[in-house]
């Protein structure tokens, strides 16, 4: 990567792979899911050096309560443990944490956890780190049409005021730039109901590399990826007179 590469403001990651990766070293997928939380230190220190200005990470999905109820203790012993190694982190690199996601299901001391993170850390202004827990993008829309609807019936909101930057504002990413770059590791393509609104123009990067082996230079990569898309939001490119224009694409 050069010196001449843009670096996208906004990057949403999907962390795939723990599993298999400990799988593949004849490990419990325990220990995959606490060398990710590793990885996702090490990451978070890559991007706020490379001036990524947000960096959002699907760490535990509303699907994940599926899960055996063996490996969902477990992931909420880690994340117990990964938020106050995450709060000396942030203080360290001058990050923001912020957690998406409906944070009412976890127990007392988790949600407390949250809370302790993003109020100790909210007056930094280097990178804004964004960890969606029990998130659901379909569950996150659902929960800002109810409460646009709320807002409706007790007149803070007429119906024809409705826009997408409206509906946007009851999100629980509200202020934050829709994610310029995606990427997916584990080589699986799909978006396993992640920030479905927000990544409606956003590139997408999917790599082989499990999660716990991502690095640097994997992220390098996925930013040299991005350099070279054309991002057109809806539009097409014409040539003019030897100029290129941006023209609204037309449905066929």
């Amino acid at each position: 990567m050069n010196t001449e590469e843009r670096i996208p403001r906004h990057v949403a990651l999907i962390l795939d792979g723990n599993g298999r990766w400990a799988k593949k070293r004849g490990l419990p997928r325990t220990m995959g899911h606490k060398e990710g939380c590793k990885t996702v230190e090490k990451t978070v220190e890559i991007a706020a050096r490379m001036g990524i200005e947000y960096l959002t990470v699907y760490g535990f999905s509303t699907e994940n309560w599926k899960r055996s109820s063996e490996e969902v203790g477990a992931l909420m012993q880690l994340f117990r443990y990964y938020m106050v190694r995450l709060l000396k982190i942030a203080k360290q690199n001058n990050v923001r944490v912020k957690m998406i996601g409906d944070r009412r299901r976890f127990d007392e001391d988790i949600i407390e956890g949250i809370n302790r993170l993003e109020r100790e850390t909210k007056e930094n202004t280097g990178l804004t780190f964004v960890i969606a827990v029990n998130y659901g993008a379909r569950d996150e829309i659902t929960r800002a049409v109810s409460r646009l609807a709320a807002d409706c019936v007790q007149g803070r909101v007429k119906a024809e005021e409705i826009t997408e930057d409206v509906l946007s504002s009851y999100l629980d990413t509200a202020g934050m730039p829709d994610p310029d770059l995606l990427i997916r590791t584990s080589g699986e393509i799909r978006l396993s109901n992640y920030l479905l609104w927000q990544l409606a123009y956003t590139e997408i990067y999917v790599t082989d590399c499990l999660w716990p082996d991502f690095n640097e230079e994997e992220l390098k990569r996925a930013v040299v990826q991005y350099n070279k898309r054309e991002r057109r939001f809806g539009g097409v490119k014409l040539k003019m007179m030897g100029k290129q224009r941006s023209e609204e694409a037309v449905p066929l």
